[in-house]
């Protein structure tokens, strides 16, 4: 019993007879010494409860726990990551008969693939999110997160939704550059960084308007069964469950991208290579850092059930670029969350 229902209780119980008590006191039916004790008893019971409550402490949201990590970073090895899933997996499939309990997973792809394409894949799971990517050959691409329970219409509505961003992005980046009239070191080199930062939003824009072969992974839900017979699917790399894992707003999702194939690390932008060196703010080790298209947001978005809340798809630049802030005139690192997917 919370101590602001005990306390409710108290007065409902002692208020009473106190408030009638203190009437029949004026009209001199009681004694004085009645009333005192019977005040004093209550005064005591609500000491007492206020020292039970401090106590006890807050009680908080007892399904809150430690973040849960599901996926790779830099420096881990891909088929160990792979066999370990299979092997997760395989015990879970394994586990004492009992009532189908669902879990979620993280399901990544052996190739990029079309939002066409996703159903069969996909195809009786309770899907939450898909993770996509334009892999343009040598360039840093942003990782995009977008919220799909419906497949693949919420997926390429969600790439129109990038589309327009990026767009914005590239038109935002040209006006950066056009605006440095200077010929100084520096101008020219954030000139060039302003240029491929446009070029590259620019081809991102007209990918998903295309809607691009770019999905390469997808967070579900369903039975250790169900589970198992999707990973036999020849599109499936790995399916990697979380047991643990109740809520979505309690984890990081990290799957490896279908280029890395032996150890996860950042991918050599090549756009970049050729560009004078300007001075750049810090840089990740990710090519991508995650959040939902629509919302920037520095974590998943947080949702109060078992199924997150549906916003809209979520994009974040890549920590490891070094093209400068389109809202700003320094180069700077495009990091806007603290989740960052790891890189090729």
């Amino acid at each position: 019993m919370r101590a602001g229902e005990l306390l409710r209780r108290l007065d409902s119980r002692v208020l009473p007879p106190l408030a009638r008590g203190m009437a029949r006191l004026g009209q001199g039916q009681v004694r004085p010494r009645v009333l005192t004790v019977a005040a004093t008893v209550s005064v005591t019971a609500v000491l007492m409860t206020a020292v039970w409550a401090a106590d006890r402490g807050p009680v908080g949201d007892q399904t809150v726990g430690d973040v849960v990590r599901v996926g790779v970073v830099d420096g881990d090895s891909i088929p160990g990551y792979v066999r370990a899933s299979r092997d997760k997996l395989d015990a879970l499939s394994a586990a004492p008969p009992s009532a189908p309990t669902e879990t979620y997973a993280l399901v990544t792809f052996a190739a990029y693939l079309a939002p066409g394409r996703l159903s069969p894949v996909l195809d009786g799971l309770a899907v939450s999110e898909v993770f996509s990517r334009v892999p343009l050959p040598h360039t840093q691409t942003q990782i995009v997160r977008i919220p799909a329970q419906r497949v693949p219409d919420d997926v390429t509505a969600g790439m129109a939704q990038v589309a327009q961003r990026k767009e914005i992005e590239a038109r935002d980046y040209r006006e950066r550059g056009a605006a440095l009239t200077g010929d100084g070191d520096q101008e020219r080199e954030l000139r060039q960084l302003y240029d491929s930062g446009a070029r590259v939003a620019l081809a991102e824009a007209t990918a998903y308007r295309s809607h691009c072969s770019c999905v390469y992974a997808a967070v579900v839900r369903a039975t250790p069964a169900l589970l198992r017979r999707v990973a036999e699917r020849p599109e499936v790399r790995a399916v990697d469950p979380a047991p643990e894992l109740r809520r979505l707003e309690r984890a990081v999702f990290l799957p490896p991208l279908p280029e890395q194939q032996d150890v996860v690390r950042p991918p050599a932008d090549g756009d970049l290579a050729t560009a004078p060196t300007a001075t750049p703010g810090p840089v990740g080790t990710s090519p991508a850092a995650t959040s939902t298209v629509g919302v920037i947001a520095p974590s998943p978005s947080p949702v109060a059930s078992d199924e997150p809340t549906r916003t809209g798809p979520a994009v974040s630049p890549s920590p490891t670029r070094v093209r400068p802030s389109a809202t700003d005139t320094t180069p700077a690192a495009e990091s806007v969350t603290a989740e960052s997917p790891a890189a090729s």
